[in-house]
């Protein structure tokens, strides 16, 4: 014989064990997220010239940027695209713009979502480098001017080769 009221108890237990089951999910994820911010997959330098620095994200405000990273003179410069998390570490990569610097980052995995920053590079820390003014001068091209210095182009000779006039 069934008792009155004993499909209440049934609902109200499985409700308890759905909540259950829903904070154990939120505690691992929890613990994941916190693992993978407390342990770095590498870390490192780059150095370059920083492109670009903007605050991006509707909800999950993050500063991403854009670093040029030239090896040898005349070769395309290759991209390193970065997170800084640190108001006070992206004021300082603003005010060293256009001159040459060293970042200092942490890579981490395996996040769950891009609101932790668009890339897995996260920048801790900046260094200016000193005698980086400007990338190294490629002939025949032109070089970009330091701070307050007009920019000159090359002057074309008639053969087409920069400052050189047929003999």
């Amino acid at each position: 014989m069934r008792e009155i009221g004993s499909g209440r108890q049934t609902g109200a237990a499985f409700l308890w064990w759905l909540v259950g089951l829903v904070a154990i999910a939120g505690l691992a994820a929890a613990v994941w997220i916190w693992a993978m911010f407390s342990w770095s997959y590498s870390n490192g330098e780059r150095a370059g010239w920083v492109q670009k620095l903007s605050r991006k994200g509707y909800l999950c405000k993050t500063w991403e940027g854009e670093m040029a990273m030239v090896s040898l003179p005349g070769s395309v410069p290759e991209k390193f695209f970065f997170t800084v998390w640190n108001d006070e570490t992206a004021a300082k990569i603003n005010a060293a713009m256009g001159r040459r610097v060293s970042l200092y980052y942490e890579e981490h995995i395996l996040l769950p979502t891009s609101c932790f920053g668009e890339t897995r590079h996260f920048v801790k820390s900046i260094k200016i480098i000193e005698g980086g003014e400007q990338p190294l001068e490629i002939p025949g091209e032109a070089r970009v001017p330091g701070r307050g210095e007009p920019a000159r182009l090359p002057r074309l000779g008639t053969s087409g080769t920069p400052g050189r006039e047929p003999q």
